[in-house]
């Protein structure tokens, strides 16, 4: 999707934001007809669950942590994180990592056609703090160890074949990643405060056994072209991030998500949204908090991110009011939902069912605040196509 160099802010508390500077080149703002609504519309009234949507949308508890699924015999994982969902007959699963150390892994929920909850089931044991992860084209889940010198391990969302340890994908505080199958590249980034953004380039695409890493270099700018640069030693035993000078330093690497030659990732530590050309092999900025100058800022605590068959992306909060925002391909941010009574939670895992009616996500740690606490929903509704 084009996307233009400067967004329009819809503020939450009822004044507009309007984001200027030097990036956004001074873009006159066109206020939704409600404060505070994007293209949904203003937030209702929490739900029984403690969750405020647009009109028309309804939420469900889809698992809890400690407590097993509806209609099976397993117990959902503590701290649920990084998620997708897969085609499954008529039917899909939603997969959902455990961002506990040790002995995360990921789980998986099966669905029917109609949304009934058939199966749940492990996918990956015994591995450190899976935080996010990526879907592949060829329907496996890479889940990420966000630990110093951490692995990505490719699982079966099927839960029939053993997960692999993918050690060339490289050794580091990994935290999401996300397929280009137009290069035949998968990138990943990193959740450290001088992290850095890279791309693993399979020997044979679909294979994952071996490959080249390589570091985004583009020296301290914050657009404009960029290179890659091989990272000579991937097994980290001298930090990935710190061998290729003019390597490009990112404040807190969090999720990733591609779409039409972009690849988008966003940064908690300064709390941006990053957009990557990876035709033109440029980078820019699509959100800054720093830079509205009025009003309150929409987005805070940037943390996963998903897209629409529309184009818009989802962005997720670790903490600021708990919403998940969207930005939209005409640069409106707006909150789409909002998880009340929660705020020693963050919101992890968005992930669209494959026909884009449903949202599923986490509050990783709950009403609780414990990594025991998290709670896995489900969103339906008319969501724009």
């Amino acid at each position: 999707m084009e996307r233009r160099t400067f967004l329009r802010a819809a503020a939450i508390g009822g004044s507009s934001a309007v984001l200027g500077g030097t990036l956004w080149r001074g873009a006159a703002y066109a206020a939704p007809a409600q404060p505070g609504a994007g293209p949904y519309g203003a937030l209702g009234a929490a739900d029984a669950n403690g969750i405020r949507l647009p009109s028309g949308f309804t939420s469900r508890v889809i698992a809890r942590s400690g407590q097993t699924v509806s209609g099976t015999s397993y117990a959902w994982h503590n701290a649920p994180d990084g998620g997708a969902c897969y085609t499954d007959g008529t039917g899909w699963i939603y997969v959902s990592n455990s961002e506990i150390n040790p002995s995360g892994g990921a789980s998986a929920v099966k669905f029917s056609a109609t949304g009934t909850i058939t199966a749940a089931y492990r996918i990956l044991s015994a591995t450190r703090q899976n935080c996010a992860g990526g879907k592949t084209p060829w329907n496996t889940w890479l889940s990420c160890e966000e630990v110093d010198r951490g692995y990505v391990y490719e699982t079966d969302p099927w839960g029939t074949k053993a997960a692999v340890r993918r050690d060339a994908m490289g050794r580091f505080k990994h935290e999401a990643a996300a397929a280009d199958p137009v290069r035949k590249v998968l990138y990943l980034t990193e959740d450290v405060t001088d992290g850095c953004f890279y791309r693993f380039r399979p020997t044979n695409w679909g294979d994952l056994s071996s490959g080249t890493l390589e570091v985004l270099v583009a020296g301290t700018a914050t657009s404009g072209p960029v290179t890659w640069s091989p990272v000579p030693d991937p097994t980290g035993a001298t930090a990935t991030r710190n061998q290729v000078s003019g390597a490009k330093r990112f404040n807190g690497g969090e999720g990733s998500h591609y779409a039409d030659d972009t690849c988008w990732f966003t940064t908690k530590g300064d709390n941006r949204v990053w957009q990557y050309n990876a035709a033109a092999q440029t980078i820019e900025l699509a959100y800054d908090d720093s830079l509205v100058t009025s009003g309150t800022a929409p987005l805070t605590g940037v943390d996963n991110v998903t897209g629409s068959d529309s184009g818009d992306l989802f962005v997720a909060e670790d903490g600021g009011t708990m919403d998940i925002c969207l930005i939209t391909p005409d640069d409106v941010v707006a909150p789409f939902l909002r998880i009340d009574g929660q705020s020693g939670s963050e919101i992890t895992g968005p992930a669209f069912s494959p026909d884009g009616t449903r949202l599923y996500f986490s509050s990783q740690r709950g009403t609780s605040g414990s990594s025991s606490g998290g709670i896995t929903y489900e969103v339906k509704g008319p969501f724009r196509a």
